[in-house]
């Protein structure tokens, strides 16, 4: 296998290609935050580095929302195509199959690194990188600001998360809030919850302007 620095440059060219012209917030900048997120988690939680940095660096290359892959295809593709052996390949793959945000059928990673990638994927959607993500994704998918008909549906599985179809501030309450309080690491729970308060803030201010208030 070659080493994980080597490793990781390859992962981010072929990732470079893989998410040419994706402005969902899920693209190249997405996976990089998430990685270097990942990577100072394990400086104090600990972890197996390789599986930590690949599988954060990988976790988006299958996402539903922007491939149609099946068996985290392309994932497996680079890893296969780098020396990866077998058993790590399917620890790795085992961490990005169960890091995703799925409403109620949401899970736990049985690992310490699935639990930190996760929340370094989850911290990616909180506080004003989370609030860009947030609308970037609902106009890359034609959703409205805000409709204050429109209740937030708070409990969802994971088949009525992937077919909601909500406003962009909806997805607040409906996950990016939830957040806070389903991080694995003590470096997730203060990281969070700073920005959590943040969007709770972005929040009051939308709010007030929305209804001329100031």
């Amino acid at each position: 296998m070659k080493d994980l620095t080597l490793l990781t440059e390859r992962a981010v060219s072929c990732l470079r290609d893989l998410f040419q012209g994706e402005s969902s917030g899920h693209d190249l900048h997405h996976t990089l935050r998430v990685y270097r997120t990942a990577m100072s988690i394990a400086e104090s939680e600990g972890g197996d580095r390789t599986v930590i940095a690949l599988a954060a660096l990988l976790h988006d290359a299958d996402d539903q929302k922007l491939f149609h892959t099946e068996n985290l295809a392309n994932a497996r593709a680079f890893l296969q195509e780098n020396g990866i052996s077998p058993e790590l390949e399917e620890r790795i793959c085992a961490v990005i199959r169960e890091i995703s945000y799925r409403g109620t059928d949401s899970v736990t990673p049985a690992t310490p690194e699935g639990k930190i990638v996760q929340d370094a994927d989850r911290l990616d959607a909180v506080g004003a990188i989370g609030i860009a993500r947030a609308f970037a994704f609902g106009g890359s998918r034609g959703r409205p600001i805000h409709d204050p008909e429109e209740a937030p549906k708070l409990t969802m599985s994971a088949a009525e998360y992937a077919a909601n179809q909500g406003t962009s501030i909806n997805h607040f309450y409906e996950k990016l809030l939830k957040l806070k309080d389903l991080m694995n690491t003590e470096y997730g729970r203060q990281l969070a919850a700073e920005r959590h308060a943040f969007m709770e803030q972005f929040l009051t201010e939308f709010y007030a302007e929305w209804n001329g208030e100031r």
